[in-house]
């Protein structure tokens, strides 16, 4: 069987969950035991979003291989169970870099490089690069940003090119819309819609599938009146109704035929009906939770909720792995001292301190992790979160009160954090951390290796600063264990307190890998460490550190 690939664009609106659609798609062409990835080609002229502010871009996602990408591919990594790569995410920025470095070496031969085609074969070539492994039998491409935008138009061309240099069984497209309804008129309007669909038929790009998020049910007549003036059968116009949990869109989507319709229209001759089963499981369980807990997640970025996506996602896998509802509330480190801590996380059963850079927010993450750990409540420290934990235990256990990060106070006389050896030579900002999965060693005996139950791990990183190690060995007699270090460089990778009931903090970014079929480790102990502090704290009977 030829490759297959499926395009999703999108119209009326932006955030209207392209990215889902195709995630929950895959998912069911997944479950029917096709090989299945998904890319994100995104219109923004950065190489990639490394840089971005999470206020502009929401997180920044890191692949396995080292990628920093959009968050769609947390999505996508999230549904599927399987990691993406480098190649899963391309930018405006990444196609012309390529074009231009091209040009200077002379590989035009002297030809007036243009958009069509030298951009748009570009875009191709990347479009049917993963295609080309052999390992998939279809590849979802999702196009970022919305039919008419400007910076959208050459990926739009590079589809419509598609369409007839591919054999028509071997490709389609699927365009989401918006269909709102007016309160005043009571009614919903399909204009917006024939209006997006006309756009993108007018760039050449004719819709196979018309995916219509709504909040109302769609009535036969409306779905008949899209199909007409859309030029689309009228059963290819699908209802995606709002959903109670992203985790819920692949079931609607089955119940509108779409994974029926693509097998169909791609002649693809597995019909088996998908095994949802393990998913459909994982749904009741956080559909319907015992328990509940209240987790503080103390950040800088609070007020955007996709700044630390994959976070809330592995809350919510690790809270329907213990029949729990997480109720996660977001606290602005920014604003957080000693005269209001109390008053704003002692009612938590969890602290969470967020993953950052910069100076802004820290001495309240600092605030937050010491009143976690005197007063005995389960904490989980990531990345930065991890090293102002270290910051806390140098200050008020050792005594070095002006410890600190290198990255915020250089002339600090006890520098515990420090940039890495390998890092401190490089002046390029963009993709020269220390990023994707790394290998790290965990010492029995240890909170850590009773989570993982296994003595090497591979988890995912992005920071420049490290545990600086001159000081590991009165950290450790001070009573903070470093549980897990990188086999090749002796890195700390985590750091934990056994004094204390759970007290852990790690180097690296456990959020990226969480699914909800295979939760992470260390996020499920932590909700079920704070289901029993919760406990304890109903009856009276809480522990504090020794």
């Amino acid at each position: 069987m030829n490759t297959k690939y499926i395009f999703v664009t999108g119209g009326v609106a932006s955030s209207l969950g392209k990215g889902i659609i195709a995630a929950s798609l895959a998912k069911l062409l997944q479950a029917r035991g096709l090989r299945v990835t998904i890319q994100k080609f995104d219109p923004y002229i950065n190489i990639d979003p490394g840089t971005l502010n999470p206020y502009e871009h929401g997180e920044c996602y890191v692949t396995e291989d080292g990628a920093e990408t959009d968050l769609d591919l947390g999505h996508y990594e999230r549904f599927l169970g399987v990691h993406t790569s480098k190649a899963n995410n391309v930018t405006t920025g990444k196609i012309y870099n390529t074009v231009i470095t091209k040009e200077r070496e002379g590989a035009y031969l002297g030809k007036t490089v243009q958009i069509v085609p030298h951009i748009t074969d570009e875009i191709k070539r990347r479009m049917l690069l993963l295609g080309g492994t052999g390992e998939y039998d279809i590849i979802i491409t999702e196009i970022g940003g919305t039919v008419g935008d400007m910076e959208s138009q050459p990926f739009v061309e590079a589809v419509r090119q598609l369409q007839w240099e591919l054999p028509e069984e071997d490709l389609m497209s699927i365009h989401l819309t918006l269909v709102p309804y007016l309160s005043a008129a009571g009614e919903l309007k399909t204009k917006p819609t024939q209006h997006s669909v006309q756009m993108l038929q007018q760039s050449g790009v004719m819709p196979d599938v018309i995916v219509c998020r709504t909040e109302h049910p769609l009535s036969p007549e409306i779905r008949k009146k899209v199909a007409q003036f859309c030029n689309v059968k009228p059963g290819h116009v699908i209802e995606s109704m709002d959903a109670w949990s992203i985790y819920q869109v692949p079931l609607n989507m089955h119940a509108e035929h779409l994974d029926e319709l693509v097998v169909r229209h791609l002649d693809i001759e597995n019909f088996n009906a998908p095994d949802l089963s393990g998913w459909e499981d994982f749904l009741e369980r956080l559909r319907n939770p015992k328990h509940e807990v209240k987790i503080a997640l103390v950040g800088k970025y609070v007020e955007l909720q996709d700044a630390y996506k994959s976070i809330s996602e592995a809350f919510l896998h690790a809270g329907a792995a213990n029949l729990c509802k997480v109720k996660v509330v977001r606290v602005q480190s920014d604003y957080l001292d000693e005269g209001n801590v109390e008053e704003k996380i002692g009612g938590m059963d969890g602290i969470l301190v967020a993953p950052g850079f910069g100076s802004r927010g820290l001495e309240g993450k600092v605030t937050a992790i010491r009143y976690a750990r005197e007063h005995g409540i389960p904490f989980f420290g990531i990345c930065l979160g991890m090293q102002m934990c270290v910051v806390e235990f140098a200050r008020d256990v050792l005594g070095y009160k002006d410890a600190a990060s290198t990255e915020v106070d250089p002339t600090s006389t006890h520098p515990v954090i420090d940039m890495m050896e390998d890092q401190k030579k490089t002046t390029v900002k963009g993709g020269t951390m220390r990023l994707g999965a790394y290998e790290c060693e965990l010492k029995p005996g240890t909170l850590a290796h009773s989570i993982y139950g296994k003595d090497i791990i591979a988890e995912r990183h992005r920071h420049r600063y490290e545990f600086n190690g001159d000081y590991l060995e009165e950290f450790e007699k001070a009573g903070m264990v470093a549980s897990g270090r990188n086999p090749q460089t002796g890195l700390v990778e985590i750091v934990e307190l056994p004094s204390h009931p759970f007290f852990i903090g790690t180097q690296f970014h456990p959020e990226y890998k969480s699914t909800p079929e295979k939760p992470q480790p260390i996020f499920t102990a932590f909700i079920a460490a704070a289901m029993e502090y919760s406990g304890k704290r109903k009856t009276g009977a809480r522990s504090v550190p020794r």
